[in-house]
């Protein structure tokens, strides 16, 4: 990871390169905010420029011995902890015991999160952490001398999901560190960091939201989107870089849904019952998951609809085919009918969330959307 990898950020980066060449590198900083802002890829960046050998003015050389083996996530200088989950019944687990996962995972994930991992590692509804056995080694690895480099790194994402026990144990280092080591923890949830951890920590860097525009301009250059679709991608992911990939790895799912949306509206236009009945029989083949993501579509279609008959660009969202419909059928949605709609498809949300019968309750939703759609 670079910090040209990094979307927005800029001014982050900047006070982080100049740390490094200043020789002003605080040895116990904290990288929070949420997944989708990109702490853990820039806390990589970070450790990158720190170890290069031959940096540049605003990134490592990619080059040098000391980034390829950051590359491959193999620094014999640069450490990581990471929350696991006991799946090898280890008497005393350790994340060494999963870094060949972790390397896999990080190196096919742009942006990792705590779910995406929990997910990778298939914990199922066991919750991952850091043991307290980490301390012990966290310890060891910081008292042998650097192998190659002038610093000692040591990662630990993920803090507030450290067993209390290890998070005590780690104090002492933590004020008095060996010289030249440098802690980088990463967070989501800071305000659940124990406290002592946390006063410990001479530098809290603070990840903001990534800006729309940040994000469309990264869409259209990393996965060639053309400029509507990346805007309107951007808009969904509300500054989470995170929720923006997942909306367009969804993309094949997302045309099911748009066009299960067009012909619930077409055939309610037209009070076609027998044929809504056919279709609510599709839609309740779904799953209860896909069935939510279905109604939540349904949802943003209706409110991009709404937002549309004000002829503003700016504030509209739709992606090129979404629009192509919406021009003929945005009329339809207006202030005497939007709000009804919305309660409907909100309570449909919440009768399948509660395992409703799917069939029962996309029929009642078709046809409630007959009477409103002509009101």
């Amino acid at each position: 990871m670079f910090f040209k990898d990094i979307i927005g950020q800029d001014d982050v980066k900047r006070r982080l390169i100049e740390s490094v060449k200043n020789g002003h590198i605080a040895h116990a900083q904290l990288f929070e905010g949420n997944d989708g802002a990109g702490a853990l890829p820039l806390a990589l960046a970070y450790a990158r420029y720190i170890q290069c050998t031959h940096r540049g003015e605003d990134d490592a050389c990619g080059e040098c011995p000391s980034c390829r083996q950051m590359t491959a996530l193999m620094h014999p200088d640069v450490h990581f902890v990471f929350p696991i989950a006991n799946k090898k019944q280890k008497k005393e687990p350790v994340c060494d015991d999963y870094i060949a996962e972790w390397r896999n995972y990080v190196g096919e994930t742009p942006y990792p999160s705590a779910e995406s991992w929990q997910q990778f590692l298939a914990t199922g509804n066991s919750q991952p952490l850091i043991y307290v056995h980490e301390a012990r080694e966290i310890i060891r690895k910081l008292s042998l001398k650097s192998f190659e480099s002038e610093y000692k790194i040591m990662i630990i994402w993920l803090p507030e999901l450290m067993n209390p026990v290890c998070a005590n144990k780690l104090l002492k280092i933590l004020e008095e560190p060996y010289e030249k080591t440098v802690f980088l923890l990463v967070s989501n949830q800071p305000d659940k960091i124990l406290g002592t951890i946390l006063s410990r920590s001479q530098q809290r860097i603070n990840m903001r939201v990534v800006s729309p525009e940040k994000i469309s301009e990264a869409l259209q250059r990393r996965y060639s989107l053309g400029q509507q679709d990346a805007d309107a991608v951007a808009h969904i992911a509300n500054g989470n870089f995170i929720k923006a990939l997942e909306t367009i790895q969804l993309s094949e799912e997302n045309q099911y849904f748009f066009d299960l949306f067009v012909r619930l509206m077409r055939l309610a236009y037209g009070r076609k019952i027998k044929d809504l009945k056919v279709w609510s029989e599709e839609a309740a083949d779904m799953g209860r998951e896909r069935e939510k993501r279905f109604l939540a579509y349904t949802q943003r279609m209706l409110r991009e609809n709404y937002i549309y008959n004000l002829h503003i660009p700016e504030i509209s969202y739709l992606n090129s085919r979404e629009e192509q419909f919406s021009t003929r059928f945005a009329p339809f949605i207006h202030e005497r009918n939007i709000i009804s709609l919305m309660n409907e498809l909100s309570k449909a949300e919440s009768d399948i969330s509660q395992n409703a019968n799917g069939k029962i309750v996309f029929f009642d939703l078709a046809i409630k959307m007959i009477m409103l759609l002509k009101s």
